[in-house]
């Protein structure tokens, strides 16, 4: 095994300094009220301006899925793997549209959580818990990506068992623990420096290596149409599960636990609509991730499986103290959204499972201690996602956890312009996209693209999609029938049943 020392002093040098930055987090922008509070704790004071909150949001939005997954999935399909780029494309619009409206509502309410938003708005206690554990479940294998993200890196330095990922995970569960949201936030400014840095020397340097991008799409494009895997462009049967992956994961993206939590932390709406406009910067960088799956195929990268390439990639093109910063930040991109991650997961379990069933009665300072155990557990959840749930592709849990996700876009979303859905019925089309969206990604073995066949032609088509379609065809079924008055829906039955006994 590859042990380099070199790497190793860097890496942890730099990850040391990331350590110490959200321990002591705690007393950076201090609010008037005590980290007692959960407000406090879970979102930072609620003062995040537009420049923090850029970093956050970009934090907990671009993490190792970007940096680990994405060129991975891009080294093992081709072009299908850019189904990412146009997903953040599509997500800033319905950020800007839908957000502010949303952070308005939490504003004026006093909401942490979605699941706060959600009791407000329908007072359907079943409905708000439906929403609390989608979230906090669809969160864990999001966080386990994360760690794999980290295991990797371990892997890279040569670093064999569990005990570098123990550590990260100890250090991780620290500063969440007493420091809050605070600590990504600070630590993003950092994360974000060091991944810029590592990304335009990537896309310079490494083509410049390999005889130029021209050489870079030849040999790629060569490398994949004699593994039969997919090429530089989509082939037929990519496109529509490209799109779908695309339309499916923008529509997922900003009802997370994470990313609403970074929401709910704004200082006012206005500072999510600059941020809608100045988040699609981070685009342009994810598309130059990306690309070093195609770089990685033209060096003739070979991996054992495709999660490791990137590190291999950096290994092979750069030197070891560069490699060792490279590391640090892929790492650091594991790390600060696997801390907003736990905190969005913890906010959920403390305001909308403990206190609403068990102790409603429990202070401002039990609440937050909840919570930060909760922080803590979510995090063994995610974990037992990596060892129960190996994947080829670390991309697929962040789209098993948009399956679950997915189905609380009605009670979050589509009330902020729907008027009049009916809890019940919203409850129905969860249960209906949770129940049949989980059955079909485990019949499918954690592929997230289910078979459908139209008109004699099979499609592949996003699972999450496909569950959330069901989801609001209920609901929105369900509400008319409920709305319908008594009479015209016994009428309705009448007819039913009588056109049951002229068919018999």
């Amino acid at each position: 095994m590859r042990i380099n020392p070199i790497e190793i002093i860097v890496c942890l040098s730099f990850l040391s300094l990331a350590a110490a930055l959200g321990i002591s987090a705690r007393w950076w922008k201090r609010g008037e009220r005590p980290m007692a509070e959960l407000g406090e704790w879970g979102l930072g004071g609620r003062q995040f301006g537009t420049w923090i909150t850029w970093f956050l949001l970009g934090g907990d939005f671009y993490t190792a899925y970007t940096v680990i997954a994405v060129p991975a999935l891009v080294y093992g399909t081709g072009a299908g793997g850019f189904f990412a780029l146009p997903y953040t494309i599509i997500v800033y619009p319905i950020v800007f549209a839908a957000m502010p409206r949303l952070w308005g509502f939490a504003h004026r309410h006093g909401c942490v959580t979605a699941a706060d938003v959600v009791q407000i708005r329908y007072g359907a206690r079943p409905l708000t818990l439906a929403v609390a554990l989608s979230g906090c479940i669809a969160t864990m294998p999001y966080i386990a990506l994360q760690l794999v993200g980290l295991e990797i890196v371990s892997r890279a330095l040569g670093l064999s068992g569990e005990l570098p990922l123990l550590i990260a995970f100890v250090a991780l569960a620290l500063y969440t623990y007493f420091s809050g949201l605070r600590a990504p936030a600070l630590i993003a400014l950092v994360k974000d420096l060091m991944i810029y840095v590592v990304v335009l020397a990537a896309v310079a340097v490494i083509p410049a290596r390999l005889g130029g991008y021209a050489a870079v799409f030849h040999a790629a494009g060569r490398t994949l149409a004699a593994r039969g895997a997919g090429g530089l462009l989509l082939v037929p049967g990519q496109v529509v599960p490209y799109a779908t992956l695309a339309l499916g994961s923008a529509l997922a993206a900003f009802l997370y636990p994470h990313t609403l939590t970074g929401v709910f932390a704004a200082r006012s709406a206005g500072t999510i609509r600059r941020n809608a406009i100045l988040l699609p910067a981070y685009t342009l960088v994810l598309g130059m991730i990306a690309l070093m799956g195609y770089m990685a195929l033209a060096a003739g990268i070979t991996v054992a499986q495709p999660n490791e390439v990137v590190p291999a990639l950096l290994a092979a093109m750069f030197p070891p103290w560069f490699v060792g910063f490279a590391l640090a930040a892929i790492a650091v991109c594991a790390l600060v959204p696997a801390t907003v991650m736990s905190i969005g997961a913890a906010n959920l379990i403390s305001r909308n499972v403990w206190r609403a069933y068990v102790r409603p009665a429990a202070t401002a300072r039990e609440e937050t201690e909840v919570a930060q155990m909760v922080s803590l557990l979510v995090k063994v959840g995610a974990l037992l996602f990596v060892i129960f749930l190996p994947v080829k592709y670390a991309v697929y849990l962040q789209l098993l956890g948009g399956v679950w996700i997915l189905q609380t876009l009605p009670a979050v979303i589509l009330g902020l312009f729907l008027r009049g859905l009916s809890p019940p019925a919203l409850i129905a089309g969860w249960l209906a996209g949770t129940i049949w969206g989980t059955a079909t990604v485990f019949a499918d073995g954690l592929a997230p693209v289910h078979r459908v066949t139209l008109m004699g032609t099979r499609y592949g088509v996003y699972t999450g999609l496909l569950a959330v379609a069901l989801n609001v065809t209920v609901t929105l079924a369900g509400t008319a029938w409920l709305r319908m008055p008594i009479a015209g829906r016994r009428d309705r039955l009448a007819a039913k049943a009588a056109e049951r006994s002229t068919g018999d």
